[in-house]
């Protein structure tokens, strides 16, 4: 959680991220959480499927957070991430887990500013997160 604010001070250090792992599908139920937008394309950035909002770069630190609230409200739990991502996890009711992440970005070839623009970008992991992997002894 914690590593999403330090994402506004390292935006100038970031550039846009590929998606990390298998992350192809687009979360459809994520509300534009003012003072950001929605940005359908992610602003040209992103090279997998997501949903994207974004505001100034030095208002995505309380935007995000406000996201990380409203999905713990939902049953996400913050469960991993670096400088610029969280990974949620969602238990399923049939047993197993759901997957998601935010990934804070900029676009590296405009101006380092405030004022500049700022995404956060949703996607949803495929598969089961929580089952252990092929050939391992659980």
């Amino acid at each position: 959680m914690i590593a999403i604010l330090s994402a506004v001070a390292l935006l100038a250090a970031q550039a846009a991220p590929s998606a990390a792992g298998p992350v192809s599908v687009a979360p459809t139920d994520i509300a534009v959480k003012a003072p950001a937008v929605a940005s359908p394309d992610c602003g040209g950035l992103l090279k997998a499927p997501a949903f994207c909002v974004t505001a100034r770069m030095d208002q995505l630190g309380g935007v995000a957070e406000a996201y990380i609230e409203d999905l713990k409200g939902q049953g996400w739990i913050p469960a991993d991430g670096d400088d610029n991502r969280v990974i949620f996890v969602k238990r399923r009711d049939g047993g197993g887990c759901d997957g998601m992440q935010m990934v804070a970005f900029f676009d590296p070839a405009k101006p380092e500013a405030a004022e500049e623009p700022a995404y956060l970008g949703f996607a949803l992991i495929p598969g089961d997160i929580c089952a252990a992997p092929a050939g391992s002894n659980p």
